[in-house]
């Protein structure tokens, strides 16, 4: 099940990424819902700082994990990001912009809105759009089963603690 699919503005929320594909449901999305625990709904664009800080913290984002199909991030690349790891980030001088029109509003929770602006990409358009909104009854739909990572990296740990060493 997920929550409505509306941005931290209120409006529909927009794709984030789908290559590489994004999302607590893989689906290219920033949706959550109950089986979410670890908030995956901040639609961030990569940095090497940010990058270099989420691995030094245990959350390797950056090195390929073939075994899952995750080819890794590189800087550029736009993800979902635990909004927990993003205000982290953002009080350790490292957050990554964020698209606020991508950034699910339960981000709300953790994150305040005014945090989410300071690093808001979408003014500027510096970043690659994914096509479309996110509808909220969609579940993995559009995204072929066989790309997508393995379900199991979905854990309900929170991003702080992985099961594995990468995709948190």
């Amino acid at each position: 099940m997920k929550l409505p699919s509306l941005n931290v503005l209120g409006q529909p929320l927009e794709a984030c990424s789908t290559d590489p594909v994004t999302g607590f449901f893989r689906d290219g999305c920033c949706n959550t819902g109950p089986m979410d625990r670890g908030l995956h709904t901040v639609c961030a664009l990569m940095t090497a700082e940010f990058l270099a800080l989420s691995k030094y913290l245990g959350n390797d984002l950056s090195t390929p994990r073939p075994e899952y199909g995750f080819k890794g991030l590189k800087p550029g690349d736009q993800w979902c990001l635990c909004a927990s790891r993003f205000l982290q980030a953002h009080e350790e001088g490292a957050a990554p912009k964020v698209r606020l029109s991508a950034t699910h509003q339960a981000t709300l929770v953790v994150v305040p809105l005014d945090v989410l602006q300071t690093h808001a990409a979408d003014r500027r358009r510096d970043y690659l759009t994914a096509s479309g909104t996110c509808a909220a009854t969609s579940g993995i739909g559009r995204i072929d089963p066989s790309s997508r990572i393995r379900s199991s990296m979905n854990s309900d740990r929170s991003c702080g603690r992985p099961v594995t060493p990468a995709l948190r």
